[in-house]
């Protein structure tokens, strides 16, 4: 072998060249550690630890990143996302937007005009636009739809690995570690008016960054999850209604269970956690159990998360609440949930009360220590009690069960600044 001289001023170049990142140790073979959350319970979460050097892949495109992906295949394998992937692409790598994917004659001014509920009424859309737009749905979730199998890591090289519009889809799959990854903007083109929901109607969006669905054993950590690019405050409303144009960052539904979710950021959203999804969901008893730590919730509207009949731990987060954002709740207890909430900091303006960082829907349970809200520790189940006194029924601190695979729990305070630290993508020690 033939070896290169390289210049002393060469060399040197070439070091500074390198990012922070690419001198770090390499994690595309790490594997979840014991006891951190319920990922780890059994067999723990290894991902495509045991991969052979022939499935190891580094993508830098949509076309790499399906081919690596293998149609959600359980060959074991480790992709690694190398700088911005855009799943709106054709198979030329050419950008896609939504004018791309209509077909069948679908235009919004035409499905507005079809569906008005003043002369519509309150039946749910059919006929040629609503067709059309099922359609011109399909077309977009062709693309931007990606299926993740069994036995896969997906992890992020450097510090700015950017997965953007597309919806990681963890479907019936085990054994999966997704890590410092930033995923922005599963964007919809294509909402429908869904005419009874809430009263008044809501347009209905279809992808989540990330959807777990009937997936076990999975660790989700230092990934930044945001609606980057196409915010939802700045659509327009139709039929008195916010126009969205993203669902979830992150919702783990339909029997899933076993999932750690660690050291990430969701920022920048409304609905941002949903931990089962139907009140009428019973074969979800005995799943849904999930750990939530050291994670940071910004500008999070609701949902940090929601949780129906699921065992979910949440400690050593970090909710911030920006001055004149928007904010209904984070800790939804619905339906047969079992939150046991530990040492969590809330810093928000002053027009949110201590009352406000909980909501319940049908539930009965949360279980809450060590709770700071602005600096100042605060008993969340009391106060929720007692501002909720004759409108709705009181909470209990017995969830029925006490978590035991967790790392060391710091105080909410320390969390606090660790997590503002070290969180998100591009943050691995």
């Amino acid at each position: 072998m033939r070896l290169r001289h390289v210049t002393p001023a060469a060399a040197l170049l070439a070091v500074l060249c390198v990012p922070a990142q690419a001198q770090t140790r390499d994690i595309s073979r790490d594997t979840l550690p014991a006891n951190d959350g319920w990922a780890a319970y059994g067999t723990g979460t290894t991902g495509g630890a045991a991969a052979d050097d022939a499935h190891v892949y580094t993508v830098t495109n949509r076309a790499e990143l399906v081919r690596a992906l293998d149609g959600g295949s359980d060959t074991p394998k480790i992709i690694k996302v190398a700088g911005t992937i855009d799943a709106n692409t054709d198979d030329d790598g050419d950008h896609l937007d939504c004018a791309d994917y209509a077909t069948g004659g679908y235009g919004l001014k035409r499905y507005l005009a079809a569906y008005d509920p003043r002369t519509w009424g309150s039946a749910r859309p059919s006929g040629p636009q609503e067709d059309a737009r099922q359609a011109s749905a399909a077309k977009q979730a062709e693309r931007i739809v990606l299926p993740v199998g069994s036995n896969t890591t997906i992890v992020g090289l450097g510090d700015h690995a950017v997965l953007k519009g597309a919806s990681l889809q963890v479907k019936n799959a085990g054994n999966v570690i997704i890590r410092n990854l930033e995923l922005r903007d599963a964007y919809d083109c294509f909402p429908v008016w869904q005419p009874n929901t809430g009263g008044l109607g809501d347009w209905k969006t279809a992808y989540d960054n990330i959807w777990l669905t009937g997936a076990t054993h999975v660790w989700i950590n230092h990934v930044t999850a945001s609606d980057k690019g196409h915010p939802d405050a700045e659509e327009p409303s139709y039929f008195a209604r916010n126009f969205l144009r993203h669902d979830g960052l992150l919702d783990i539904t339909n029997g899933s269970d076993l999932v750690t979710v660690s050291w990430s950021r969701f920022t920048d959203h409304d609905k941002a956690m949903l931990i089962g999804s139907s009140d009428t969901a019973t074969a979800d008893r005995g799943r849904l159990r999930v750990t939530l730590h050291h994670n940071e919730f910004d500008s999070v509207v609701q949902r940090a998360p929601r949780v129906r009949f699921g065992q979910v731990h949440v400690y050593n987060n970090r909710y911030v609440v920006p001055e004149g954002s928007e904010y209904r709740y984070s800790l939804g207890v619905s339906t047969e949930s079992a939150v046991y909430a530990e040492n969590n900091a809330f810093t928000t303006p002053s027009h949110v009360e201590v009352a406000d960082l909980v909501k319940s829907w049908n539930g009965s349970a949360l279980h809450q220590s060590g709770t700071l809200f602005n600096g100042y520790p605060v008993d969340l189940l009391s106060i929720y009690n007692a501002y909720n006194s004759g409108s709705e029924r009181d909470l209990t601190a017995d969830v029925g069960w006490t978590p035991t695979l967790h790392g060391p729990i710091d105080s909410a305070a320390v969390a606090d600044r660790e997590v503002a630290r070290g969180a998100g993508a591009g943050r691995i020690p």
